[in-house]
C-alpha cells in the first residue's frame, strides 16, 4: 500500500528529508510532487523509524516543504526487452530518440543479483577489438572488466567508439555459428557536444543497430549518474544471460560518477575519506565491475570497459587507484604519445591485462600471439630506456645493437601503435605487422619465440644476413 506524506523538513543538494511513521525500505522509489503539480522521482538512501533521506533524480528545484512525498513500495526496476537494441535513453532510462515507448517482457531491480562466486566461469576467451595496441599487447578477454585510464583532454572517447563499432567475437564455436554481440554505451556527465560526436558516430557506422545507449549529460543532476550505470549493468545482463548475447559495456566517465558519490556524501555530512570521497567509494565501484563475467550454463557474457579521466593525470588518485584494485588491468592513455599525433595514443608499457594469457594462442588466436607479444614488449621496453640515455650521451655513443632497438620503438609506436581511429585490424594484420617489426633483428636476438614459429612467421632476413656478414669478417 502506497503512503503519501507532506512532512518534508529539509531540502540539502539532492537530497530531501521526510519524517514518517514508520520504517521505509532502502532504495525504495518516491514520488514527490511539487506544489505545481510536477511529478519528480527519487530514490530512499537513508531510512529510520522516524525520518528518510530521498535522493531526487531530476533534482531538487521546485521542491519545497509544501511537497508532498509517496513511497511506492518497490525498489527502482528497469523495463527489460530485446527490442532495446537501436534505442538510446536517459541517465534515468526513459526513451529520449523519439521512438515508441519501451512495452518490456519483465522489469528487474537495477541493483542486480548477486552472483554465486562458484558459478561464475573463468574468462578465457578472445574478443577482437580492432585495436592493435589492446589485441595483441593487452588482449581483452570475455567477461572480463579492463578499465582504460587516461586524462582531461585526451581522445578517449574517440577509443571508446571505435572499439564499440569494431568489438567482434570470433566465430569459433563448435557449429561454426557466429554469436551475438550487443553493445551498451553508458555515458555520464558528458557534454552535449559529446552527446551529439557519440550518437553521430553511432548513426553513421550502423553500431546504434547491435547497441543500448544511456545518456546522463553534465547539465542533468549529478545524482541520476549514480543509477545510469546500473541501468546499463541490469540491460547487459538481461542480454547476456536471457538472450544470449555476448555483451561489451562501455562506461564513461566514470570519474563523473564518483564525483557524484562525493556530493551525494557531503550532502549527507557524512564523514568524507581520501580527498573528500566517501569511505565506502570501494565498495560501490565494486558493485559495479563485479557485475561483469560469465555464467555456468549460459551461452552469454558481460564484458566491461569503464573508462576514467584521471585528476591531473595521477594514478594513485583515489578513483584509478580503486579500480585498479578492482579490475583485471588497465589501458593508459598516454599524453606524450597523443602530442606525437598518435592515434590511439595507447602506451603498452604500463598497461596490463591480466587475463590475457588464458585468452590468446592455438584454439582463440593465432599460435604466435603470446610469444610475438612478449618480444614486442620487451624490444620496446629496451627502446625506451636508450632513448633516455640518448639524452645524456647522444645517439652516436650507442651500439649498432642498441641504434636498432631505438629504431624498433619509434617504428613500434608509428606502424604498430598508430593506426588511426578508423581502421580496424583484426588479429592475423596486428600480428603480422608485429613479425614485421621484430624482423628488423637478428634471429638470435628473438630470444623469447619458440624456434619453431620463427621459421614459420619470420619475415625479413636483411638482420640475418648483416649479422652473418660481421661473423665472417
Amino acid at each position: 500500500m502506497q503512503k503519501e506524506y507532506k512532512t518534508i523538513t529539509e531540502i540539502s543538494g539532492p537530497l530531501v528529508f521526510a519524517e514518517v511513521d514508520e520504517p521505509v525500505g532502502y532504495d525504495e522509489i518516491v514520488e514527490i510532487e511539487t506544489p505545481s503539480g510536477e511529478t519528480r522521482r527519487g530514490q530512499v538512501l537513508e531510512s529510520t523509524s522516524k525520518y528518510v533521506a530521498i535522493q531526487v533524480f531530476e533534482g531538487t528545484s521546485g521542491i519545497d516543504k509544501n511537497s508532498s512525498v509517496r513511497f511506492l513500495g518497490e525498489t527502482l526496476q528497469m523495463p527489460l526487452t530485446e527490442e532495446l537494441l537501436g534505442r538510446v535513453l536517459s541517465g534515468s532510462g526513459q526513451p529520449i530518440d523519439g521512438g515508441p515507448d519501451i512495452e518490456p517482457e519483465e522489469e528487474r531491480p537495477i541493483v542486480g543479483a548477486a552472483i554465486n562466486p562458484t558459478a561464475r566461469e573463468y574468462p578465457e576467451e578472445f574478443i577482437q577489438t580492432g585495436v592493435s595496441s589492446i589485441d595483441g599487447m593487452n588482449t581483452l578477454v570475455r567477461g572480463q572488466k579492463l578499465p582504460i585510464f587516461s586524462g582531461s583532454g585526451l581522445p578517449h572517447n574517440d577509443l571508446a567508439l571505435q572499439i564499440a563499432r569494431q568489438a567482434t567475437v570470433p566465430e569459433e564455436d563448435q557449429e561454426g555459428e557466429g554469436s551475438e554481440f550487443a553493445v551498451i554505451f553508458g555515458a555520464m556527465g558528458i557534454t552535449q557536444e559529446e552527446a551529439n560526436e557519440f550518437m553521430d558516430d553511432f548513426e553513421r557506422t550502423g553500431a546504434l543497430e547491435r547497441s543500448v545507449v544511456f545518456m546522463n549529460l553534465a547539465d542533468d543532476p549529478a545524482v541520476e549518474r549514480t543509477i545510469t550505470p546500473r541501468l546499463a549493468l541490469t540491460t547487459a545482463e538481461y542480454l547476456a544471460f536471457d538472450q544470449d548475447y555476448h555483451v561489451l559495456v562501455i562506461l564513461t566517465d566514470m570519474t563523473n560518477y564518483c564525483e557524484a558519490l562525493r556530493e551525494i556524501g557531503a550532502a549527507r555530512e557524512e564523514v568524507p575519506g581520501r580527498r573528500g570521497y566517501p569511505g565506502y567509494m570501494y565498495t560501490d565501484l565494486a558493485t559495479l565491475y563485479e557485475r561483469a563475467g560469465r555464467l555456468e550454463g549460459r551461452d552469454g557474457s558481460v564484458t566491461q570497459i569503464p573508462i576514467l579521466t584521471m585528476p591531473g593525470d595521477d594514478d594513485t588518485h583515489p578513483i584509478p587507484d580503486l579500480t585498479g584494485y578492482i579490475t583485471e588491468g588497465q589501458i593508459y592513455i598516454d599524453r606524450d604519445l597523443n602530442s606525437q599525433g598518435i592515434q590511439p595514443p595507447v602506451n603498452v608499457l604500463p598497461s596490463l591485462s591480466r587475463l590475457m594469457d588464458d585468452g590468446i594462442g592455438e584454439g582463440l588466436t593465432r599460435e604466435d600471439h603470446a610469444d610475438v607479444s612478449d618480444q614486442m614488449y620487451a624490444a620496446y621496453a629496451e627502446g625506451e630506456d636508450l632513448r633516455d640515455l640518448v639524452n645524456i650521451v647522444g645517439r652516436e655513443a650507442l651500439s649498432e645493437r642498441d641504434n636498432r632497438f631505438l629504431d624498433f620503438a619509434d617504428r613500434f609506436e608509428e606502424e604498430f601503435v598508430d593506426q588511426g581511429f578508423d581502421r580496424n585490424r583484426d588479429i592475423d594484420e596486428t600480428l603480422d605487422i608485429g613479425w614485421d617489426l621484430l624482423s628488423m633483428f637478428p634471429k638470435a636476438e628473438l630470444n623469447r619465440i619458440d624456434e619453431e614459429l620463427i621459421e614459420k612467421y619470420y619475415q625479413a632476413e636483411e638482420a640475418d644476413e648483416e649479422a652473418e656478414e660481421v661473423t665472417a669478417d
